[in-house]
């Protein structure tokens, strides 16, 4: 449950426009985030689909009927019949198109400016007003070369990485994918959070030349917030791909 609390944490701070890196008022309201940036910000957002057992998986989820909770939470779980009836790698599919916890919140989150120039330390919330519960989270965790697998065939079909794949990589630690990640990244460099992805799995595995270093001061420091970033320029990507690259080739020996 703790892993859900931290997830909640971290949609309020969205919820209510906790945005210290950048100033995003103006005198007479918001000021509104370029046409590029809010089109980066739609794409941020994409999750993937898997295919295994889509048809069979979405029926299943349109029955499910949805129980309350404390604090308007509210739970929307396959029976456990029907969750053990499925395959893994239906399970798979499961998981990452339905996230079993939801919250209902009316504000609108302020915007974030010049998204499209950023890269994040943090990712954003994988489904809107929605995570996975304790279940799913641990199923992620215990079939865990089986997810990276399924994963891994998926990515190298779409050349895409979903959100959903990105955070479920960084939750159960999947460092043995950062070729991938950066194979894919380098087929148009838009995708600024698989960089975050990188970073993220350097700081999870206490990878000392980035946790020294300037950009986790910025990042995760002491004044640093859930939205604190870094430019996205040449160097900085050159700079987390490299340093992805040793870690990698480090940890695999």
């Amino acid at each position: 449950m703790m892993i859900i609390l931290k997830n909640y944490i971290r949609f309020l701070f969205l919820a209510f426009g906790i945005f210290t890196t950048v100033p995003v008022f103006a005198q007479e309201g918001w000021v509104e985030a370029s046409p590029a940036s809010q089109a980066y910000h739609a794409n941020r957002f994409k999750n993937t689909t898997p295919p295994y057992g889509l048809v069979k998986v979405k029926a299943m989820i349109a029955g499910i009927k949805a129980t309350g909770g404390d604090s308007d939470i509210y739970f929307r779980v396959l029976s456990p019949k029907n969750y053990q009836s499925l395959s893994l790698p239906e399970k798979f599919t499961y998981h990452m198109i339905h996230p079993e916890v939801s919250s209902q919140n009316c504000d609108v989150p302020t915007p974030i400016l010049e998204e499209n120039l950023k890269i994040f330390g943090t990712l954003p919330d994988t489904f809107d007003e929605a995570n996975w519960s304790e279940r799913q989270l641990n199923f992620l965790i215990s079939n865990r070369d089986s997810v990276l697998a399924l994963i891994s065939e998926s990515v190298n079909r779409s050349k895409k990485v979903g959100l959903n794949y990105k955070t479920a990589i960084e939750h159960i630690n999947g460092w043995e994918i950062i070729p991938l990640l950066i194979k894919t990244y380098k087929i148009d460099h838009k995708d600024h959070d698989i960089l975050t992805v990188l970073i993220q799995l350097m700081k999870k595995n206490d990878y000392q030349p980035f946790m020294t270093s300037a950009s986790y001061v910025k990042l995760y420091g002491n004044n640093s917030t859930y939205t604190s970033f870094i430019n996205h320029n040449q160097a900085n990507e050159d700079l987390i791909i490299s340093r992805a690259e040793a870690f990698y080739n480090g940890r695999k020996k």
